[in-house]
Order: C-alpha cells, then structure tokens, then sequence
C-alpha cells in the first residue's frame, strides 16, 4: 500500500451554535454524515525510533508493513498516536512534510493500521518500547464527506468545538494546491483557518494540563 499524504486545515469554532450551523451548511451543499463517534487519542513522544520499529512491526498486518516501515524511513519529527474509536483500536504515525508539524501541520505523512487488542494492551507495548506519554485526548466527532474532502466535527476536551477539513492524496506534490482547495472551500462556508502559531500553543498548553481537561467538559482559550 502506497504512502498517504494527509492535507488537514483546522478552524475553532467555539460555541455548539457556530458548530450546527457549519453542519447544516454541510448537508445543504451535498455532503453526508458518514459516523458519529467517541474516541479516546493518547499521544507520545518518542527517543528511540529503531527499538518501536522492531517492537512494533510483528504486530502490524502484513498489507501495512511496507507502509510502516516506509513512514519511518522517510519521515521526521513525528507523532505517534494510539486511538480507540468506539472499541476499534488503532495505530497513527504522522510525520512532517517540510517545515509543518507532524502534531498540527497542514501536509503530512500519515499512516494508520487497525490494531487487534484493547487501547492499555497497545499504549504497553509503546511504553514498553520507550516512548512516553505526551498527552491524553478525548473528544466526540461527527464526520462528513463532501465529494471527496472528509469534514469532521469535533468537540474536543480543552478546545471546545473544531472543525478539520482534510483531504488525502497520493503524492506530496499536490500539498499546496490541495491546501488552496480546501482554504476556498472553508471561505464558502464561511469559517477562517486557525493559525498554526495559536494552534502551537493550544496544543503546548493542552499537552502540559491535560490531566485537567481528559475525558472532562472543561475547556480553555488560548489567543
């Protein structure tokens, strides 16, 4: 399986109100609610890339493993991720394209693969492996497809409501113009970009508070 190349914009919406109606907009320009869900994300940092290679790779399905070890060849500055989406257990690399971070970037490498057991029995096998907890994310998503962008909705512990527009493509070439794509797509809907500075820091707040907010209604905000 070829590498993905994921072009993600994100826009905080705020309150539940700005989030309905961004939904609404959605479904009257032909996009359809494909899943609600809740999922749990844990994310890590990591010191020693070769020990979770080794680790990891006989867990990985075979279909994925040229996929996985391609990510961690060619990629840098990543982020590692363990999610359970309603008792569905997965694995996600991302790794930067450029300057973007693997964490919040606009274009990034990405890699998933479903992992047969719970989300403690994967987390032991990372912490097994070195790496460390970064932080512990909860949120509830609504996703949508409107051609061929996935639009998510999320309601997320500590930010509140999020909006992430993505779109998947096979060759990193087509970062910019995708990202262009996506930015005139989120203007018609009438919702702005959130800056990759304000998202920095959101994101290093989160990761140094997150036991407060994990699993919680809380949120905070960040300018």
């Amino acid at each position: 399986m070829s590498t993905q190349y994921e072009i993600e914009i994100k826009s905080l919406l705020g309150d539940k109100k700005y989030a309905d109606n961004l939904s609404q907009k959605i479904l009257s320009k032909g996009g359809v609610l494909t899943s609600k869900n809740k999922q749990l994300n844990h994310y890590f940092t990591v010191s020693d890339l070769s020990k979770f290679k080794e680790n990891l790779l006989f867990h990985i399905d075979d279909s994925k493993k040229d996929s996985f070890k391609k990510i961690l060849d060619e990629g840098s500055n990543f982020s590692i991720r363990t999610r359970d989406t309603d008792g569905q257990v997965l694995l996600v690399i991302k790794a930067s394209i450029g300057k973007d971070s693997s964490s919040n970037g606009v274009s990034r490498m990405e890699f998933e693969v479903k992992m047969n057991m719970t989300l403690d029995e994967l987390d032991k096998i990372l912490l097994e492996s070195g790496l460390e907890y970064q932080a512990k994310w909860s949120r509830g998503r609504e996703e949508y497809k409107l051609n061929d962008v996935n639009i998510c909705l999320d309601k997320n512990a500590g930010y509140g409501y999020l909006a992430e527009f993505e779109k998947v493509v096979p060759d990193k070439s087509l970062a910019d113009s995708v990202k262009e794509e996506l930015l005139s797509l989120m203007r018609g809907f009438e919702v702005e970009e959130l800056p990759q500075d304000r998202l920095e820091r959101m994101f290093a707040y989160y990761n140094k508070n997150w036991r407060d907010y994990y699993g919680t209604e809380k949120i905070f905000n960040i300018e």
